[in-house]
């Protein structure tokens, strides 16, 4: 399962740059990568675990701006289409699946 953060939070203050940056970081410091600006995702092995995942971001919501999360499954993250411009670059491969016996 895959969790992606979207955010359009304001940046027209120093007390709102630093609410941003300090909701960028506890992303990043989760595990969450950038896929585009203001997109994060992170893979989550189960529900229970995105359930937490989304919970720490409800925790750390800045006052003004919003958050929205999405949850896809990995078949879903792999039938992603990605276009590019003239840059191009290599697309997320999804992470290897552990065996448990």
């Amino acid at each position: 399962m895959w969790l992606f953060a979207m955010f359009d939070l304001p940046v027209d203050t120093k007390e709102a740059k630093r609410e941003y940056v300090r909701f960028r970081s506890m992303l990043l410091d989760e595990g969450f990568t950038m896929m585009q600006f203001s997109v994060y995702s992170r893979f989550c092995a189960s529900e229970e675990l995105s359930k937490k995942y989304i919970k720490k971001i409800k925790s750390a919501l800045p006052p003004q701006g919003e958050v929205r999360i999405l949850s896809i499954t990995d078949r879903q993250f792999g039938k992603m289409q990605v276009f590019y411009g003239k840059k191009r670059a290599e697309t997320e491969k999804p992470p290897e699946q552990m065996m448990l016996f």
